[in-house]
């Protein structure tokens, strides 16, 4: 939840991963490297191609899971945020290319935002049913963050990203979904599956198992495991805003 020290969605988040060596010395080892801050996906891989395997599919079954209330006692807010400041944060972070596009002006706007909005989120947001459904990035305070070399200033001239997705099911489960077109033409995605652990009220941390890349007709897996934490600082039926161990802010916005 907002997906390496690799940092999603689905990713949103430092993720500290198991060290591996990287050639700097290749162009795409540079993506390797800028993707060891990423949030949401861990770092590019260098391709080995195995036998091709079903990836997660966006099914009613899979990602449009219905929400799911775990308790009609969790906590409520005591006194509901503004409709008009909850649209105010959305609008602002809308067409920005999920934060790339604003100025510094914009980013200390969405700070100063989230930052109201947050001042009405529940006591414990971990337990509230309403962290469960489908959610798209809209926006992280680090543009390279959710997604790493795929979305660093390289990456994004040869992975034009279509959709970051993150699916959180109770009672536990995340899956993490960067889906590009690379070069503008051949359709790609990443995916990660993880595991959801409440650290605190506030807190939780997610383990990831290792990404699965497709591009094409090429199937495979990269890397090892990898893991996030974030503090959920507020959610409701519209948008969910975390923060990552090392300060960047996230917001997410329900699709489903």
């Amino acid at each position: 939840m907002t997906w390496t020290n690799q940092r999603f969605p689905c990713d949103f988040v430092e993720i500290n991963p198991k060290p591996e060596e990287i050639d700097r010395a290749s162009f795409d080892s540079s993506i390797m490297a800028s993707a060891a801050s990423s949030a949401f996906l861990p770092a590019l891989p260098r391709p080995r191609a195995t036998s091709a395997k079903p990836l997660l599919r966006r099914t009613s079954s899979t990602v449009r899971s219905p929400l799911r209330v775990i308790s009609a006692t969790a906590a409520q807010p005591s006194v509901a945020a503004p409709a008009e400041l909850v649209e105010s944060v959305l609008s602002k972070v809308n067409g920005t290319d999920r934060g790339v596009l604003l100025s510094k002006e914009g980013h200390a706007d969405v700070d100063r935002l989230t930052t109201d909005l947050s001042k009405y989120c529940v006591e414990e947001p971990v337990k509230n049913p309403l962290i469960f459904g489908e959610w798209d990035v809209a926006y992280c305070s680090n543009p390279t963050s959710p997604g790493g070399g795929y979305r660093s200033a390289i990456g994004r001239l040869i992975f034009k990203t279509n959709e970051m997705i993150q699916i959180v099911e109770a009672p536990d489960v995340v899956k993490n979904t960067v889906s590009f077109s690379l070069f503008g033409s051949l359709a790609g995605q990443v995916s990660l599956n993880g595991k959801l652990k409440v650290l605190s009220e506030r807190w939780i941390q997610v383990v990831f198992e290792a990404p699965e890349l497709k591009i094409g007709s090429f199937d495979f897996r990269y890397g090892g495991q990898s893991e996030v934490k974030l503090e959920i600082t507020y959610v409701d039926e519209k948008i969910r805003l975390g923060r990552g161990s090392r300060g960047s802010l996230f917001v997410f916005r329900r699709i489903g």
